[in-house]
């Protein structure tokens, strides 16, 4: 990989830089690992359940976007506690950020039926620049590229999750403090490497159309300080309990993009997922498509489990 690479990627984080810093990776398939995003969600699958979703981002340039995820979380035996950890590595371009975060959540009982869910997050997130890039006599006399933060950040989150085994609403903040990684005494405009606090707004609910057939329709909100604000319509339908069809559009005041998902479940334990997402905006034949890959694994206890998870 050349040094040509960084200087493509670079461009276009540059632009997007001045209006949006650094923010969370967001992924089409959210819905199947909200966990990152929503500390009070772990345990509520009332399993043992274990994600991994790889994202390549902009395919149609060398140097885009790459993103992997893993993440666990499961119930404590008391069941009102849940415990997650998730791990995400971003390398958008020649920036490469690593987040570790573990969760814990408590579930009250509204009602029979009604559970509220809340969360805390704490972790770190390491943020560096990648050495070939630095090498870059050009980069090399600019005195912001010395002097940029190659440190673990701590920093914490918080959310809420209302369900049933029908429908769920969720809110959440999974960073709360706003940390800089421009380290120099001159602030750049032509870079920001600030990473700010975003808030979350997800909901869903799962409506039975045949008896073999579902229909599910989600939403997630996403309002980051100093971004347009990000809006996820989702739609899929199950079919027979094993396989999910849908589609996404992603809007906001800059960009929007369609997409198509697929997800199999291949046993009671494993789930597969595919996502493919285009621009549908004018940036559509520069920065090419978008796929994603989901791995989903959970053991299942018999005693524990009183209904079908849809989310």
């Amino acid at each position: 990989m050349g040094i040509e690479k960084y200087k493509i990627a670079g461009v276009l984080l540059f632009i997007s830089s001045i209006g949006f810093a650094q923010q969370l990776p967001q992924f089409t398939q959210y819905m199947f690992n909200t966990i990152s995003i929503n500390p009070a969600y772990a345990g509520s699958r009332e399993t043992l359940s274990i994600v991994g979703l790889h994202r390549s981002q902009w395919t149609g340039i060398e140097g885009g976007p790459q993103t992997q995820t893993l993440s666990a979380h499961t119930p404590l035996k008391n069941e009102k506690a849940g415990l997650g950890v998730s791990v995400i590595r971003d390398t958008p371009g020649f920036e490469n950020y690593l987040y570790l975060y573990g969760d814990f959540s408590y579930t009250i009982n509204l009602t029979e039926k009604t559970k509220l869910a809340l969360g805390v997050k704490a972790g770190a997130t390491h943020y560096n620049l990648d050495q070939e890039f630095l090498n870059d006599p050009e980069v090399t006399s600019d005195p912001f590229f010395g002097n940029y933060a190659n440190r673990w950040n701590p920093n914490v989150g918080a959310g809420l999750y209302l369900h049933t085994k029908t429908w769920y609403f969720g809110a959440s903040a999974p960073r709360l403090i706003n940390v800089d990684n421009n380290r120099s005494e001159t602030a750049r405009i032509d870079y920001v490497a600030l990473e700010r606090i975003s808030y979350y707004i997800i909901a869903g609910y799962v409506l039975d159309i045949t008896e073999n057939t579902k229909l599910k329709p989600s939403t997630l909100v996403k309002a980051t300080n100093g971004a347009p604000i990000s809006v996820d319509l989702n739609l899929n339908i199950l079919f027979y309990e094993k396989f999910w069809l849908g589609g996404s559009y992603r809007y906001n005041k800059d960009t929007a993009s369609l997409a198509g998902i697929a997800d199999f479940q291949v046993s009671k334990q494993l789930r597969v997922g595919y996502a493919y997402e285009h621009f549908i905006s004018d940036l559509r034949p520069f920065l090419g498509a978008t796929h994603e890959i989901l791995l989903m694994y959970e053991l299942f206890n018999e005693r524990r489990i009183k209904s079908p998870r849809y989310f």
